[in-house]
């Protein structure tokens, strides 16, 4: 899927065409989550490239560690890492554009589309805006071996309103797993069984970040458009964090010292999910999942092997892998309800 976009090759400086280098890119830390390298906070200047946009739809702070992207008429937005990492753990505490954002996608993103066309590998949160009054909506997906032709979507609505203040949005890939979190809540765990095959992603991927005009698909279907008598549409990212082992996409050599990142990642505390947060996923999945590809019969009428049929979800879910019937949350409170200590961040 077209994220806004990055029509270029990437190329890896010389230094990193020759060698792989396992590394955690650091400037200010984050609340611990292992007791060993920890992943740390990165500027910008030290761990991204800008895409597209220019001087006025990219804007960064003065200390370097908050980035705004604009959409308007002209334009939008995007950046993406610097290296290109096998395995990692990628986030950034994020705003999106409030009041009438129709049309509009902000995606936060891991993709090597750029190196392997017909073969890419991606890690999506792909947040599509609203009319006004309408909240946002968001789904994720991944592909492997450019298995573009089995999406592997799922779409949710939030406990909370996104464009009121920042919360973290957190992409763990190991070579046995996937979690997309949302603060302190994993909302999705892909884990990699032989069913998946080559379709789980195994090849180096940057992170990417863009705002975009998807007017055609983003809401309803294409039927409510961008309109820019809104504009400009800011989204920003703050926080950034890239831990992984940086590596060449074309020899992708296999080091100690990736290997060791590899165990590291498999030890850090968003790889291993407490009790309190396997509840808080199902109560997330039940309350505010309204579409999976495992339970779209239409679109797959032999579920692909690595889903897990809850048949309770079974019977929630309509053919179309959409619910029966759409019940209306409040957002009051479901944060410190549902999820414990997951309040909205100032």
């Amino acid at each position: 899927m077209n994220k806004g976009k990055h029509n270029y090759y990437f190329k890896m400086n010389d230094p990193l065409s020759k060698t792989t280098v396992c590394v955690s890119i650091l400037l200010l830390l984050l609340p611990p989550l292992s007791a060993a390298s920890p992943p740390h906070i990165i500027s910008f200047q030290k761990g991204f490239t800008q895409l597209f946009g220019g001087n006025t739809n990219l804007l960064r702070s003065d200390d370097d560690n908050t980035v705004h992207l604009h959409l308007n008429q002209y334009t939008g937005a995007g950046f993406r890492s610097s290296n290109m990492y096998k395995h990692g753990l990628f986030s950034a505490r994020i705003k999106l554009p409030s009041e009438y954002t129709a049309g509009i996608v902000v995606a936060f993103y891991t993709s090597n589309g750029d190196v392997f066309e017909k073969t890419h590998d991606e890690l999506d949160f792909e947040f599509l805006g609203n009319i006004k009054g309408k909240p946002w909506r968001f789904q994720t997906n991944l592909y492997g071996n450019g298995s573009t032709s089995r999406g592997r979507e799922e779409r949710y609505t939030l406990w909370f309103d996104p464009s009121k203040s920042y919360h973290r949005y957190t992409i763990l890939w190991t070579s046995s797993k996937i979690i997309f979190y949302i603060d302190e809540v994993p909302i999705r765990e892909i884990l990699r069984s032989p069913e998946m095959g080559s379709d789980f992603p195994s090849k180096p991927m940057a992170l990417y970040a863009t705002i975009w005009d998807a007017s055609t698909w983003a809401t309803n279907g294409g039927k409510y458009k961008v309109n820019y008598i809104y504009a400009p549409f800011v989204t920003e990212m703050t926080d950034l964090v890239l831990h992984g082992c940086i590596s060449n996409p074309i020899q992708d050599l296999v080091t100690n010292t990736c290997m060791q990142m590899d165990q590291q990642l498999e030890t850090i505390r968003y790889n291993n999910i407490t009790r309190k947060q396997k509840s808080a996923m199902k109560r997330f999945r039940e309350k505010y999942m309204y579409y999976s590809y495992c339970y779209d019969t239409l679109r797959y009428p032999v579920p692909p092997l690595e889903c897990v049929i809850d048949p309770l979800l079974r019977q929630r879910f309509k053919e179309t892998g959409r619910p029966r019937r759409q019940h209306r949350h409040s957002r009051k409170g479901l944060s410190s309800q549902m999820f414990g200590d997951t309040e909205d961040e100032d």
